[in-house]
Protein backbone atom coordinates (compact mmCIF):
# COMPACT_ATOMS: atom_id res chain seq x y z
CA UNK A 1 0.00 0.00 0.00
CA UNK A 2 2.60 2.04 0.87
CA UNK A 3 4.73 2.00 -2.76
CA UNK A 4 0.62 2.47 -4.28
CA UNK A 5 0.15 5.91 -2.46
CA UNK A 6 3.75 7.02 -3.35
CA UNK A 7 3.04 6.29 -6.93
CA UNK A 8 0.28 8.03 -6.95
CA UNK A 9 1.48 11.42 -5.18
CA UNK A 10 4.15 10.69 -8.02
CA UNK A 11 1.90 10.42 -11.09
CA UNK A 12 -0.38 13.55 -9.47
CA UNK A 13 2.82 15.49 -9.05
CA UNK A 14 4.36 15.05 -12.24
CA UNK A 15 0.26 15.82 -13.73
CA UNK A 16 0.52 18.79 -11.61
CA UNK A 17 3.70 19.61 -13.27
CA UNK A 18 2.88 18.95 -16.77
CA UNK A 19 -0.55 20.89 -16.22
CA UNK A 20 1.54 23.90 -14.87
CA UNK A 21 4.55 23.99 -17.66
CA UNK A 22 1.52 22.99 -20.50
CA UNK A 23 -0.28 26.75 -19.11
CA UNK A 24 3.19 28.65 -18.83
CA UNK A 25 3.85 27.25 -22.54
CA UNK A 26 0.61 28.05 -24.13
CA UNK A 27 0.81 31.49 -22.45
CA UNK A 28 4.42 32.30 -23.72
CA UNK A 29 3.07 30.64 -27.08
CA UNK A 30 -0.08 33.26 -27.08
CA UNK A 31 1.80 35.85 -26.03
CA UNK A 32 4.82 35.99 -28.19
CA UNK A 33 4.65 33.27 -30.59
CA UNK A 34 0.98 32.70 -31.54
CA UNK A 35 -0.16 35.18 -34.77
CA UNK A 36 -1.67 38.22 -33.74
CA UNK A 37 -2.00 40.40 -36.73
CA UNK A 38 -5.18 39.79 -38.75
CA UNK A 39 -4.33 42.68 -41.96
CA UNK A 40 -1.51 44.97 -42.97
CA UNK A 41 -1.08 48.35 -42.56
CA UNK A 42 1.59 50.73 -42.76
CA UNK A 43 2.74 52.41 -39.37
CA UNK A 44 4.91 56.08 -38.75
CA UNK A 45 7.13 56.48 -35.59
CA UNK A 46 8.64 59.54 -35.53
CA UNK A 47 11.76 60.68 -33.78
CA UNK A 48 9.47 62.53 -30.97
CA UNK A 49 7.05 59.69 -30.04
CA UNK A 50 7.30 58.39 -26.64
CA UNK A 51 5.94 54.80 -25.81
CA UNK A 52 2.51 56.02 -24.95
CA UNK A 53 1.88 56.95 -28.48
CA UNK A 54 3.95 54.61 -30.25
CA UNK A 55 1.20 51.95 -29.24
CA UNK A 56 -1.16 54.24 -29.51
CA UNK A 57 -0.34 54.08 -33.28
CA UNK A 58 -0.28 50.43 -33.03
CA UNK A 59 -3.68 49.92 -31.45
CA UNK A 60 -5.47 52.46 -33.95
CA UNK A 61 -3.71 50.56 -37.24
CA UNK A 62 -6.10 48.12 -35.94
CA UNK A 63 -4.04 44.85 -37.11
CA UNK A 64 -3.81 43.09 -34.00
CA UNK A 65 -6.54 40.50 -33.03
CA UNK A 66 -5.40 40.56 -29.16
CA UNK A 67 -3.81 44.23 -28.41
CA UNK A 68 -3.75 43.23 -24.75
CA UNK A 69 -1.54 40.33 -25.17
CA UNK A 70 0.67 42.87 -27.52
CA UNK A 71 1.01 45.04 -24.35
CA UNK A 72 2.25 42.10 -22.15
CA UNK A 73 4.53 40.64 -24.71
CA UNK A 74 5.59 44.52 -25.26
CA UNK A 75 5.92 44.79 -21.37
CA UNK A 76 7.92 41.73 -20.72
CA UNK A 77 10.55 42.49 -23.81
CA UNK A 78 11.11 46.20 -22.10
CA UNK A 79 9.85 47.44 -25.78
CA UNK A 80 9.27 50.93 -24.06
CA UNK A 81 13.65 51.45 -24.39
CA UNK A 82 14.12 49.79 -27.41
CA UNK A 83 11.48 50.62 -30.34
CA UNK A 84 12.90 52.99 -33.26
CA UNK A 85 11.89 55.62 -35.63
CA UNK A 86 10.56 54.40 -39.12
CA UNK A 87 7.69 53.54 -41.21
CA UNK A 88 6.65 50.04 -40.54
CA UNK A 89 4.96 47.60 -42.82
CA UNK A 90 2.91 45.31 -40.52
CA UNK A 91 1.99 42.54 -42.32
CA UNK A 92 -1.07 39.41 -41.43
CA UNK A 93 0.00 36.72 -39.63
CA UNK A 94 3.03 38.46 -37.63
CA UNK A 95 2.97 37.14 -33.97
CA UNK A 96 3.82 39.71 -31.03
CA UNK A 97 7.36 38.92 -30.82
CA UNK A 98 7.56 39.57 -34.30
CA UNK A 99 6.26 43.33 -34.77
CA UNK A 100 8.25 43.83 -31.79
CA UNK A 101 11.71 43.15 -33.38
CA UNK A 102 10.92 44.34 -36.38
CA UNK A 103 10.29 47.95 -34.94
CA UNK A 104 13.41 47.64 -32.13
CA UNK A 105 15.64 46.91 -34.23
CA UNK A 106 14.74 49.88 -36.97
CA UNK A 107 13.54 47.27 -39.79
CA UNK A 108 11.73 49.91 -42.09
CA UNK A 109 10.04 49.78 -45.12
CA UNK A 110 11.43 51.82 -48.14
CA UNK A 111 9.60 54.84 -49.13
CA UNK A 112 8.66 54.09 -52.95
CA UNK A 113 9.67 57.64 -54.08
CA UNK A 114 8.79 58.10 -57.80
CA UNK A 115 9.84 61.94 -58.58
CA UNK A 116 7.77 62.97 -61.27
CA UNK A 117 8.37 65.28 -63.68
CA UNK A 118 6.61 68.77 -63.71
CA UNK A 119 7.88 69.82 -60.42
CA UNK A 120 8.49 73.24 -61.20
CA UNK A 121 10.72 74.85 -58.58
CA UNK A 122 12.70 74.25 -55.43
CA UNK A 123 9.83 74.85 -52.80
CA UNK A 124 7.41 72.51 -55.22
CA UNK A 125 10.20 69.94 -54.52
CA UNK A 126 10.77 70.37 -50.82
CA UNK A 127 6.70 70.08 -50.54
CA UNK A 128 6.82 67.22 -52.03
CA UNK A 129 9.87 65.55 -49.86
CA UNK A 130 8.01 67.20 -46.82
CA UNK A 131 4.75 64.89 -47.56
CA UNK A 132 6.69 61.76 -48.10
CA UNK A 133 9.26 61.64 -45.38
CA UNK A 134 9.54 62.03 -41.39
CA UNK A 135 11.73 65.78 -42.37
CA UNK A 136 9.20 68.39 -42.77
CA UNK A 137 9.64 70.79 -46.04
CA UNK A 138 11.17 73.78 -44.28
CA UNK A 139 14.00 71.03 -43.54
CA UNK A 140 14.18 69.74 -47.62
CA UNK A 141 14.14 73.21 -48.75
CA UNK A 142 17.32 74.46 -46.69
CA UNK A 143 19.61 71.95 -48.92
CA UNK A 144 17.49 72.36 -52.07
CA UNK A 145 19.69 74.96 -53.48
CA UNK A 146 18.66 75.57 -57.54
CA UNK A 147 21.96 74.06 -59.11
CA UNK A 148 21.00 70.41 -57.96
CA UNK A 149 17.55 70.89 -58.15
CA UNK A 150 18.15 72.20 -61.71
CA UNK A 151 19.57 68.24 -62.55
CA UNK A 152 17.33 65.84 -60.70
CA UNK A 153 15.87 62.96 -63.07
CA UNK A 154 12.50 62.03 -62.62
CA UNK A 155 12.58 58.45 -61.37
CA UNK A 156 11.65 55.83 -58.65
CA UNK A 157 13.56 55.38 -55.66
CA UNK A 158 13.54 53.67 -52.57
CA UNK A 159 14.67 55.32 -49.52
CA UNK A 160 14.11 55.20 -45.64
CA UNK A 161 11.81 57.19 -44.16
CA UNK A 162 13.76 58.98 -41.32
CA UNK A 163 16.89 58.99 -43.56
CA UNK A 164 17.95 62.62 -43.41
CA UNK A 165 17.25 65.62 -46.18
CA UNK A 166 20.59 65.89 -46.72
CA UNK A 167 21.16 61.68 -47.48
CA UNK A 168 17.76 62.18 -49.81
CA UNK A 169 19.00 64.70 -51.64
CA UNK A 170 22.30 63.69 -51.91
CA UNK A 171 21.36 60.23 -53.32
CA UNK A 172 18.87 62.46 -56.09
CA UNK A 173 22.54 64.01 -56.81
CA UNK A 174 24.05 60.84 -57.36
CA UNK A 175 21.36 59.26 -59.73
CA UNK A 176 22.09 62.18 -61.33
CA UNK A 177 25.41 61.88 -61.67
CA UNK A 178 24.72 58.26 -63.33
CA UNK A 179 22.18 59.28 -65.58
CA UNK A 180 24.70 61.95 -67.02
CA UNK A 181 27.59 60.07 -66.99
CA UNK A 182 29.02 58.90 -70.13
CA UNK A 183 26.93 58.65 -73.52
CA UNK A 184 24.60 61.66 -72.04
CA UNK A 185 27.77 63.88 -71.36
CA UNK A 186 29.49 63.42 -74.67
CA UNK A 187 26.03 63.44 -76.31
CA UNK A 188 25.67 67.15 -74.63
CA UNK A 189 29.20 68.59 -75.70
CA UNK A 190 28.84 67.47 -79.61
CA UNK A 191 25.74 69.91 -79.62
CA UNK A 192 27.44 72.57 -77.58
CA UNK A 193 25.22 72.89 -74.24
CA UNK A 194 25.57 71.84 -70.47
CA UNK A 195 23.25 69.66 -68.65
CA UNK A 196 21.83 72.66 -67.26
CA UNK A 197 21.16 73.86 -70.84
CA UNK A 198 19.84 70.42 -72.05
CA UNK A 199 17.59 70.45 -68.71
CA UNK A 200 16.53 73.68 -69.12
CA UNK A 201 15.40 73.33 -73.22
CA UNK A 202 14.05 69.70 -72.52
CA UNK A 203 11.58 71.80 -69.34
CA UNK A 204 10.12 73.54 -72.05
CA UNK A 205 9.88 70.55 -75.24
CA UNK A 206 7.87 68.97 -72.64
CA UNK A 207 5.61 71.72 -72.10
CA UNK A 208 4.69 72.36 -75.60
CA UNK A 209 3.55 68.21 -76.24
CA UNK A 210 3.58 65.25 -74.43
CA UNK A 211 3.97 63.33 -77.63
CA UNK A 212 8.23 61.72 -77.26
CA UNK A 213 8.11 61.32 -80.86
CA UNK A 214 7.40 65.20 -81.50
CA UNK A 215 9.85 66.16 -78.51
CA UNK A 216 12.59 65.32 -80.90
CA UNK A 217 11.36 67.75 -83.80
CA UNK A 218 10.31 70.66 -81.11
CA UNK A 219 13.55 70.29 -79.80
CA UNK A 220 14.78 71.04 -83.19
CA UNK A 221 13.02 74.11 -83.74
CA UNK A 222 14.31 75.76 -80.76
CA UNK A 223 18.01 74.73 -81.09
CA UNK A 224 17.48 76.08 -84.67
CA UNK A 225 16.32 79.33 -83.27
CA UNK A 226 19.17 79.66 -80.86
CA UNK A 227 21.46 79.11 -83.75
CA UNK A 228 20.42 82.17 -85.51
CA UNK A 229 19.96 83.90 -82.41
CA UNK A 230 16.09 83.95 -83.01
CA UNK A 231 14.01 84.73 -79.82
CA UNK A 232 12.40 81.30 -78.43
CA UNK A 233 9.14 82.84 -78.00
CA UNK A 234 8.44 79.63 -76.10
CA UNK A 235 4.41 79.89 -74.48
CA UNK A 236 5.82 77.60 -71.32
CA UNK A 237 8.32 80.32 -70.12
CA UNK A 238 5.22 83.32 -70.21
CA UNK A 239 3.14 80.41 -68.09
CA UNK A 240 6.46 80.20 -65.41
CA UNK A 241 6.65 84.23 -65.47
CA UNK A 242 3.32 83.98 -63.96
CA UNK A 243 3.69 81.00 -61.55
CA UNK A 244 2.83 82.97 -59.25
CA UNK A 245 0.26 85.86 -59.99
CA UNK A 246 -1.44 83.58 -62.28
CA UNK A 247 -0.71 79.70 -61.32
CA UNK A 248 -3.57 78.46 -63.56
CA UNK A 249 -3.05 80.79 -66.67
CA UNK A 250 -4.23 78.70 -69.53
CA UNK A 251 -4.59 81.40 -72.34
CA UNK A 252 -1.68 83.94 -73.24
CA UNK A 253 -2.84 87.37 -74.22
CA UNK A 254 -0.72 90.42 -75.49
CA UNK A 255 -0.48 91.71 -71.95
CA UNK A 256 1.54 88.38 -70.96
CA UNK A 257 3.69 88.96 -73.36
CA UNK A 258 4.75 92.09 -71.84
CA UNK A 259 5.65 90.80 -68.50
CA UNK A 260 9.40 92.11 -67.25
CA UNK A 261 10.56 88.43 -66.40
CA UNK A 262 14.18 86.48 -67.56
CA UNK A 263 11.90 83.92 -68.42
CA UNK A 264 10.24 86.35 -70.75
CA UNK A 265 11.27 84.16 -74.11
CA UNK A 266 9.85 87.03 -76.10
CA UNK A 267 12.00 89.29 -75.15
CA UNK A 268 15.13 88.07 -74.44
CA UNK A 269 16.67 85.58 -76.93
CA UNK A 270 18.26 82.54 -75.77
CA UNK A 271 17.29 80.33 -73.06
CA UNK A 272 16.11 81.23 -69.73
CA UNK A 273 17.94 81.31 -66.59
CA UNK A 274 16.83 77.38 -65.78
CA UNK A 275 14.31 74.86 -66.03
CA UNK A 276 11.05 75.77 -65.92
CA UNK A 277 9.86 72.18 -64.62
CA UNK A 278 11.60 68.80 -63.75
CA UNK A 279 11.69 67.70 -67.11
CA UNK A 280 11.05 64.01 -68.18
CA UNK A 281 14.22 61.71 -69.08
CA UNK A 282 12.26 61.41 -72.66
CA UNK A 283 12.61 64.92 -73.24
CA UNK A 284 16.38 65.34 -72.19
CA UNK A 285 17.30 62.30 -74.50
CA UNK A 286 15.07 64.51 -77.29
CA UNK A 287 17.25 67.84 -76.75
CA UNK A 288 20.43 65.20 -76.75
CA UNK A 289 19.28 63.62 -80.24
CA UNK A 290 16.76 66.22 -81.81
CA UNK A 291 15.86 66.61 -85.17
CA UNK A 292 18.36 68.38 -87.03
CA UNK A 293 15.78 69.81 -90.20
CA UNK A 294 15.17 73.36 -91.27
CA UNK A 295 11.92 74.01 -89.34
CA UNK A 296 11.58 77.07 -87.28
CA UNK A 297 8.05 77.30 -86.57
CA UNK A 298 5.58 75.32 -85.36
CA UNK A 299 1.98 75.59 -84.27
CA UNK A 300 -0.64 73.01 -83.23
CA UNK A 301 -2.86 71.35 -85.63
CA UNK A 302 -6.88 72.42 -85.72
CA UNK A 303 -7.66 68.57 -85.33
CA UNK A 304 -6.77 69.47 -81.09
CA UNK A 305 -5.46 65.53 -80.73
CA UNK A 306 -2.08 66.81 -79.94
CA UNK A 307 0.17 67.23 -82.63
CA UNK A 308 2.00 70.01 -84.40
CA UNK A 309 2.43 71.98 -88.07
CA UNK A 310 6.17 72.64 -88.58
CA UNK A 311 7.58 74.84 -90.98
CA UNK A 312 10.49 77.09 -91.81
CA UNK A 313 8.52 79.84 -93.53
CA UNK A 314 6.82 82.52 -91.23
CA UNK A 315 4.33 83.23 -94.04
CA UNK A 316 3.13 79.30 -93.66
CA UNK A 317 2.90 79.56 -90.11
CA UNK A 318 0.79 82.30 -89.87
CA UNK A 319 -1.37 80.36 -92.04
CA UNK A 320 -1.38 77.21 -89.90
CA UNK A 321 -2.23 79.71 -86.99
CA UNK A 322 -4.71 81.34 -88.46
CA UNK A 323 -6.28 77.66 -89.26
CA UNK A 324 -5.92 76.78 -85.59
CA UNK A 325 -7.96 79.83 -84.26
CA UNK A 326 -10.31 79.45 -86.70
CA UNK A 327 -10.97 75.31 -85.53
CA UNK A 328 -10.71 77.28 -81.65
CA UNK A 329 -13.02 79.60 -82.03
CA UNK A 330 -15.88 77.26 -83.57
CA UNK A 331 -14.86 74.36 -80.75
CA UNK A 332 -15.00 76.76 -77.68
CA UNK A 333 -16.70 79.84 -78.79
CA UNK A 334 -13.93 82.51 -79.21
CA UNK A 335 -10.61 82.99 -80.61
CA UNK A 336 -7.43 82.84 -78.91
Amino acid sequence: MKYKTVFKTIVILLTAAALVAGFFAWCYYSTFKRPNTIKESVIYISSSMNYDEVTDVLRESGSFRNFNSFIRAARYREFEKHFEPGRYRITEGLSNQQVIRIIANGREDPVRLTLRAHLRRPCDLAAFLGRNFEADSASFAQVINDDNFHIFIPNTYYVYWTESPQDIVARLNSESESFWNGRRDSLARSIGMTRREVITLASIVCEETNITGEMYKIAGVYINRLHKNMALQACPTIKYAFIDSEPDLKRILFRHLEVNSPYNTYKRRGLPPGPITIPPVAAIDAVLEYEKSDYLYFCAKPTFDGTHNFTSSFKQHKKHSAAYNQAFKEKFGSAL
